[in-house]
């Protein structure tokens, strides 16, 4: 499978492949809010609900049936640490987004989690082919402790924006502060402008 390289992205926001106050490395730490949840594949399942056409219920197998494709992207922690050249592979939001059929009114997204994270985003945001559901990191399956089975990952975004273990959607009419927004992170997370805590 080819694979899209979607490093030039900073380009886009006059920056940088480096943001500003990251360094790089070649580790990829662990982080999270709570310890890796459980998870049977019999009984996994990805909803995708709220403004739209079509509510869907996929299983692991349906979903890993999508449409799928490999992006080298770069991924940019809050914390202070990128890590790039990262091929992860999975199914991109727009082709999601185009099987449920979203409604006008939609304005946002809500990602939804198995340990209860959440995280949202404008729906413009997430129309980028570089939004990804993923669950393969260079070549292996996505390991548990950085998301796997299925997580989301956002370039053009700090990655609280990417949601681990991800179980679901919920497309949204008015935005709605996921779980490290309601507790003072950036509800923007634009790396090249060093957005990573809000202003209210």
């Amino acid at each position: 499978m080819d694979v899209i390289d979607t490093t030039s992205i900073h380009e886009e926001f006059d920056g940088d492949r480096l943001p500003p106050g990251q360094r790089r490395t070649e580790q990829f730490p662990v982080l999270s809010k709570s310890g890796v949840p459980e998870w049977d594949m019999e009984t996994w399942e990805f909803t995708v609900t709220g403004a739209v056409d079509t509510d869907l219920s996929l299983s692991w197998s349906a979903f890993t049936d999508l449409p799928r494709e490999t992006q080298r992207q770069d991924f940019h922690c809050v914390t202070g640490w990128s890590r790039f050249d990262n091929e992860f592979a999975g199914v991109p939001f727009p082709a999601l987004a185009e099987r449920a059929g979203v409604r006008d009114d939609a304005v946002h997204v809500l990602f939804r989690s198995l340990d209860g994270y959440s995280t949202d985003l404008p729906l413009e945001e997430c129309l980028r082919e570089e939004v990804l559901f993923t669950f393969e990191l260079d070549g292996q399956p996505l390991p548990s402790e950085h998301g796997g089975p299925l997580r989301v990952v956002t370039p053009h975004k700090y990655a609280y924006k990417g949601a681990k273990w991800v179980t679901g959607v919920e497309f949204l009419t008015e935005p709605k502060r996921g779980y490290w927004e309601q507790r003072g992170y950036s509800t923007v997370a634009n790396p090249w402008e060093e957005e990573r805590y809000s202003s209210w």
